[in-house]
């Protein structure tokens, strides 16, 4: 099985060296392809990656105009070549050794479709209403498709690749979490969920989420539910 670990990135230059040594240093029982997208970086994070030692399996691309997370995942799943696709934060935020666990039910055949679920805690939280407003947002999710799930806004979303590619995905921004998401649902595929660590860095610190992209991703998972 080859695994395709697509990882946006947007004004990371302090993070995203040290994000990319850990994601590297881990032992996967898979073949591994990471594509890097940068999404129109100002702060140097382009030319940074440019100036790395990387290895063959790692592909670097640039958009010119920062257009999105979801931009820049659907450029990365364009140029996949893995069996299965996930996305990874070159924030810190997550650990990549947990990738590992995520894989198990994939390779065994168990699930298409694997969330690592985050548990959240006093000191690895970024604020009380960034945990409110993701457990509403679950809440919200599991009423209209009669399911229960426990974090949708979670990066670590595996999910084999032609799986993904049928969804036909339009996001650009943050909302590229919950399509992805009613989507599935709305195929009657639950995700197996896989409980990992977090650690969430402070708006100081580079966080880019707000309570905004909370309210389009309502109106994208309620608009998906009831479309035709």
């Amino acid at each position: 099985m080859r695994l395709t670990v697509a990882v946006p990135v947007y004004n990371e230059r302090e993070r995203v060296e040290r994000a990319l040594k850990a994601l590297l240093a881990v032992s996967l029982p898979v073949e591994l392809e990471i594509i890097v997208v940068d999404d129109g970086s100002k702060d140097g994070t382009f030319e940074l990656l440019q100036g790395l030692d990387l290895p063959s399996h790692v592909r670097l691309i640039q958009h010119e105009q920062n257009a999105g997370k979801g931009a820049a995942l659907r450029t990365a799943l364009d140029n996949a070549t893995g069996d299965a696709f996930v996305p990874f934060d070159a924030d810190l935020e997550y650990d990549p050794a947990d990738l590992a666990g995520l894989l198990e039910p994939l390779v065994n055949g168990e699930s298409d479709v694997v969330y690592g679920t985050r548990a959240f805690s006093s000191h690895t939280s970024y604020s009380f209403w960034f945990v409110m407003g993701n457990k509403l947002l679950n809440l919200w999710t599991n009423i209209l498709f009669d399911c229960y799930i426990s974090d949708l806004e979670t990066c670590y979303k595996l999910i084999r690749t032609p799986l993904l590619r049928s969804l036909g995905l339009t996001s650009s921004g943050f909302d590229i979490e919950a399509e992805i998401t009613a989507k599935l649902l709305r195929k009657g595929l639950r995700p197996y969920e896989i409980p990992i660590s977090y650690a969430a860095r402070s708006r100081e610190q580079g966080k880019k989420i707000s309570w905004r992209d909370g309210l389009v991703a309502v109106r994208v998972i309620t608009r998906i539910r009831f479309s035709r």
